[in-house]
């Protein structure tokens, strides 16, 4: 609960700095933010989606083990932007980074994990036997391909593109993670 009002504090002390330079830069910084969100939802759908498609080849039997290992591979991702993006701020600004902006940075980055969730979830109910192993896999791929598909609607809203340039996106999105599949197939199949 006191976190939540401090990290409401922190925002609106940034955004009041950012109006105080420029009436435009509070929103830039949600849309910047917005994007940043988004790219990690992208980016751990295709790591989450890459994960499932080897350890389908290596374990087809095993969802559990696969939810695991698409979890441990997306949080070894998300710490490793958290570094980057930190020596990157530190060298850009010249100082050391804080451990608060660490967290700043964790918590962006944390859309790379969120983005894992969806396919995690129907591997668990493969594990648990709620549905047969080969329907949870492909049950994982198809919410992983719906996320990339969501993530592609939200960014042509974002952009304010039309019925024709919502369709591009979301196809480009969603052909992604059908290359994962066609993968899947080829190697498994």
């Amino acid at each position: 609960m006191m976190l939540d009002g401090r990290r409401k504090a922190i925002v609106a002390d940034v955004m009041q700095q950012a109006e105080n330079l420029h009436p435009s830069a509070p929103a830039r910084l949600a849309r910047t933010a917005m994007g940043q969100r988004l790219a990690g939802f992208i980016y751990g759908t295709i790591v989450a989606l890459s994960v499932i498609v080897a350890e389908t080849r290596t374990y087809p039997d095993a969802p559990a083990r696969m939810a695991v290992v698409v979890v441990g591979t997306c949080v070894v991702f998300w710490l490793a932007h958290v570094y980057a993006h930190g020596v990157a701020r530190s060298v850009a600004e010249g100082n050391r980074v804080s451990v608060a902006e660490l967290g700043r940075i964790a918590r962006r980055e944390g859309s790379l994990v969120e983005a894992a969730l969806p396919p995690v979830a129907a591997l668990l109910l493969g594990a648990l036997g709620i549905l047969s192993t080969s329907v949870a896999i492909w049950a994982a791929f198809a919410l992983g391909l719906a996320v990339l598909a969501a993530q592609g609607v939200v960014f042509a809203r974002l952009e304010r593109l039309g019925a024709l340039g919502t369709v591009a996106v979301v196809s480009a999105n969603v052909a992604l993670g059908l290359v994962l599949v066609a993968l899947k197939v080829l190697l498994i199949h």
